[in-house]
């Protein structure tokens, strides 16, 4: 009887340091798994947060600088459309350099805009979450850009509204807007027009720094050379972005 006990005891420890071995094979696989590249959710969310950054740094230094919107064809802020009709009529009776004064002077507005961006973009990444950034690391090119967009789209328009509006009539873009629609309303059989100007400018300054946003990200996604960290490069080449 003692011994078919001691046998069954032997046998009980025999199974329980293997179940403990197993264990503990698992946990060395597990972290072997980790060391050897896989990615963990944090090392995405950082990632992806850096790439941002990065995005966002060097699209609102493009966009901010002299010429980053009036000449980059991609973001320009043209006249508003409800205004086209006032621009041409004012082309066609000589008044072009008018018309010019006004594109020019409201596309610098935009790029002073852009300069306030940066603290508003930092302040979205921050509250990444991980689904968040699972969902933007597999998505399209511009994923994170859509991100922001829904976002920081609201509150880049309220901080951005007051500095447009003090750079257009600083830059006499609302003088201008006012000349030319005047202009154009004194004209006989024309149906008079007053779009809403700062409005226009402060959505169409946004709209420009997603589209180089998205730019920069694309880049990040498609080209290595683009990933200026190690982190950078582990995110995207495991994602086979």
């Amino acid at each position: 009887m003692k011994q078919k006990i001691i046998s069954v005891t032997l046998f009980w420890l025999f199974c329980s340091t293997l179940a403990h071995a197993q264990f503990n094979l698992g946990r060395v696989m597990e972290s072997f798994g980790k060391k050897s590249g896989k990615l963990s959710e944090n090392e995405i969310v950082n990632g992806l947060k850096e790439a941002l950054n990065v995005g966002i740094t060097n699209g609102s230094a493009e966009a901010s600088k002299v010429d980053g919107f009036f000449k980059n064809e991609l973001i320009k802020i043209a006249v508003p459309p409800e205004a086209q009709k006032v621009a041409e009529t004012l082309r066609k009776m000589g008044l072009g350099e008018q018309v010019d004064k006004f594109t020019l002077s409201l596309n610098r507005a935009a790029e002073d805009a852009a300069k306030k961006s940066r603290p508003i973009f930092v302040k979205s990444i921050t509250s990444m979450t991980v689904p968040d950034a699972l969902g933007i690391l597999k998505g399209s090119d511009d994923a994170a850009t859509q991100y922001l967009k829904k976002s920081t789209n609201d509150e880049l328009f309220k901080t951005f509204f007051p500095v447009v509006d003090s750079t257009l009539n600083l830059n006499k873009t609302t003088e201008y807007y006012t000349d030319i629609v005047n202009t154009y309303n004194k004209l006989p059989f024309v149906k008079k027009v007053n779009p809403n100007l700062k409005e226009y400018a402060t959505q169409k300054t946004i709209d420009g720094l997603y589209t180089l946003i998205a730019q920069e990200e694309k880049k990040i996604r498609e080209d290595p050379g683009a990933r200026v960290s190690a982190l950078l490069k582990k995110v995207f080449s495991q994602a086979g972005k």
